[in-house]
């Protein structure tokens, strides 16, 4: 069971160990519940993909891209997955975060100030059953 999981885990860390510039400079502000008070992780395995940052209270994830993903079908593939299980995500280019870095933490902001509702029965999943209950 471990197999599956301990091979995107893998590749998480790994993506976390080698963030790049625009990444390292997003998680400055939002690590630490800095923006707004809301807790971010970065490089989150999420079903078949890992994404760049998520706030999953708020069900918000934020990706940062380079040119190799301007109009890219496999993106809309996995915003359109995301989608269907709750996920909100925000997408911007890694020179936003250097020229425009105001803007994309107002935007983030912006989006975790929306009201979403607490998570959908459809989206979560059953707790597990305590010891003596199995």
């Amino acid at each position: 069971m471990r197999g599956a999981n301990f091979t995107k885990t893998t590749r998480a860390r790994h993506l976390g160990v080698n963030s790049t510039a625009a990444e390292l400079r997003l998680w400055q502000r939002l690590r630490s519940r800095f923006l707004l008070g809301h807790k971010f992780v970065r490089q989150e395995p999420i079903g078949p993909y890992i994404v760049d940052f998520v706030c999953r209270e708020q069900r918000l994830i934020v990706e940062l891209d380079g040119g190799q993903h301007a109009d890219s079908k496999r993106d809309e593939v996995r915003n359109k997955w995301l989608a269907d299980r709750g996920y909100r995500t925000l997408r911007f280019w890694n020179n936003d975060v250097f020229q425009n870095s105001e803007g994309v933490w107002n935007t983030i902001a912006t989006e975790l100030r929306v009201e979403t509702p607490p998570h959908p029965a459809r989206y979560a999943r059953r707790p597990l059953p305590a010891s003596g209950e199995r």
